[in-house]
């Protein structure tokens, strides 16, 4: 299978490291098209074997997925310019814009009487460079077999879940989102460890291998967090202390309020 990324920004580029690195689409099987030369340029360095292009339209007809990885603002304007080169009875379209719909992106599709391709909405967060994503995936006139290989694809770039497009909003908070709220406690936490003496990577350290250590013991009891956490407080001891200052000081109620805020539109 040959893979299309138009678009080599944050998340095109980590989209095309995290393939590059996998086993299920060969090397020379991904091609990647951005106006700039600059970044095209840096992903060649890592992966001299991927096809880096300015011509989107080129990118484009050579792929069986074409993968739209361009600002809200661009996908319009680039779907006008590929799609004529496009064969919708065997070439299928994906989106990783946030915040675009599967009703809107089968709209600007339209190519007069001809029937639609298999069209994907993929959100994946900027871990899928180093093949950790959490990434959702929903479909429309896609088979069985297209979604459970696109699938399989994007779960070694991590785990891939095929949700239902209403659901994704939600998803995006958690996981695409989510993943820069995950980084802003790691540095919260770093400067509270500075504070109490920590240089700032033993710091940094700490916090990041604690955190594999609650989800590695998530993942092994498949546990509930509050069951882990009754773990480790014990009556009158440090830890229950400090989650009742958090909570006073509003964690539970900001995080919440954040995922609120990110799945507004």
């Amino acid at each position: 299978m040959k893979i299309a990324i138009i678009g080599a920004g944050n998340m095109g580029g980590a989209m095309a490291r995290g393939l590059a690195q996998g086993s299920i689409i060969a090397t020379s099987n991904i091609f990647v098209a951005n106006p700039s030369t600059a970044k095209l340029e840096a992903l060649k360095r890592e992966y001299p074997d991927i096809n880096a292009t300015t011509d989107n339209r080129a990118a484009a007809a050579a792929a069986e997925l074409v993968i739209l990885a361009v600002k809200p603002w661009k996908v319009e304007e680039v779907l006008n310019e590929i799609k004529p080169t496009i064969e919708y009875s065997h070439q299928a379209v994906a989106s990783v814009v946030g915040g675009l719909g599967m009703e809107q992106l089968s709209a600007w599709l339209a190519k007069g009487d001809e029937t639609l391709p298999a069209t994907y909405l993929i959100m994946p967060n900027t871990a899928i460079a180093t093949r950790s994503s959490m990434t959702f995936i929903c479909s429309a006139r896609a088979t069985a077999a297209q979604e459970s290989l696109l699938v399989d694809i994007f779960n070694e770039l991590g785990e891939a879940m095929l949700i239902e497009e209403g659901q994704m909003a939600a998803a995006t908070s958690l996981a695409s989102c989510g993943i820069a709220y995950a980084l802003r406690y790691i540095r919260a936490a770093m400067e509270g460890g500075v504070e109490l003496g920590l240089r700032a990577n033993d710091a940094k350290h700490i916090v990041m291998q604690t955190l594999r250590g609650a989800v590695d013991v998530l993942a092994a009891n498949d546990a509930h967090p509050e069951a882990e956490i009754d773990r480790v407080t014990t009556p009158g001891g440090l830890t229950i202390r400090g989650l009742n200052a958090m909570e006073a000081a509003g964690f539970t109620h900001s995080v919440i309020e954040g995922l609120r805020a990110s799945t507004k539109r």
